[in-house]
């Protein structure tokens, strides 16, 4: 029995978190003995709000696929690519475009707080307002039966099974209506308490020097009532507990113990912390160095999986077409 197909991608803003790691990428590589996955570098998509920032997306987009290499994401079972390698997902587009109402795309919970979070006011360019159109081609271009996505990405997954009920309804029965794959770990906030993100310097980066994550993890944000080491903590609203739960979940219960009963102090909570992730990603600043100094391999991998894609979304097309009545 053929194994169900996935679509993934990321927008390609340089080297990855541990946000990222935890949210996507560790449950991608999970996903790789499950399912056919296609890994899609969405270079199309940052041009949605950073068109402006283009000299930066080549560099950008070989930082991010070491990174999902590095992570365990293997081109002998995964297909990864450039999006715009694969100029069959902006002819889908373009005809899935005419099949949903500007209506519709203004009611995306997602886009409203894209333009809040960039204060765009009204100056929303069409490519934003149709970025979900053009994600719905992505994933329906290779007939994708589930995508792993956060919570904050499932409205989108929703409007593209509408796109392809619509277009089965229309045309007759091409598309399968992909669901959603919840990743099963929330959201890692940033050294701060806040959301992670490197536009706001939060971040620990998969990429981190020992020395840099030594630093970070230093001034990371703690329990504010835990003053002495006497003091019994909350974990329930340290940062620090939040990495241990991911990074160190051996230990959990015995530093929750701990911490409440005003035997653990943080500096020694957090040089434990430390140790954790620096053993963690060791193996993949290895490999980044590896891949780093042979940047032609990542090339090649990226040209290879662009090709084996382009014959699916070709073969895809032409169904469209056809359905159509358009060739």
């Amino acid at each position: 029995m053929a194994k169900k197909r996935i679509l993934s991608g990321m927008r390609p803003t340089g080297k990855l978190h541990l946000g990222h790691f935890a949210g996507a990428l560790e449950n991608w590589v999970r996903l790789q003995d499950e399912y056919e996955n296609f890994h899609m570098v969405a270079n199309w998509h940052a041009l949605t709000t950073g068109f402006e920032k283009n000299l930066d997306i080549r560099q950008n987009i070989l930082d991010m696929t070491i990174d999902w290499l590095c992570a365990g994401i293997d081109p002998e079972k995964s297909l990864i690519f450039v999006q715009s390698d694969v100029p069959e997902h902006a002819e889908l587009h373009l005809m899935f475009s005419m099949l949903v109402t500007s209506a519709r795309l203004e009611r995306n919970p997602t886009l409203k707080e894209v333009i809040k979070d960039l204060h765009l006011g009204e100056n929303i360019s069409y490519g934003l307002l149709g970025y979900p159109v053009l994600q719905a081609a992505d994933i329906l271009i290779y007939k994708a039966n589930a995508v792993p996505v956060g919570e904050d990405q499932a409205p989108h997954i929703e409007l593209t099974r509408e796109i392809a009920r619509r277009f089965n309804n229309l045309y007759g029965q091409t598309f399968p209506e992909p669901v959603a794959l919840l990743t099963p770990f929330s959201r890692l906030p940033g050294t701060d308490g806040n959301r992670m993100s490197k536009s706001v310097g939060n971040t620990i980066q998969l990429a981190d020097e020992p020395d840099q994550i030594k630093k970070k993890i230093m001034s990371t944000i703690t329990d504010p009532q835990k003053i002495h080491i006497s003091d019994p903590g909350h974990p329930e609203i340290c940062t620090v507990f939040t990495y241990h739960k991911k990074f160190n979940p051996g230990e959990i219960d015995q530093i929750e113990r701990a911490c409440r009963s005003g035997k653990l102090g943080c500096v020694a909570d957090k040089k434990n912390l430390i140790k954790k992730i620096t053993d963690f990603l060791s193996p993949m600043r290895e490999k980044r160095r590896i891949l780093e100094s042979n940047i032609s391999q990542v090339e090649e991998i990226l040209q290879d999986g662009a090709g084996k894609a382009r014959v699916i979304a070709r073969e895809t097309m032409d169904q469209v077409k056809e359905a159509m009545q358009i060739r």
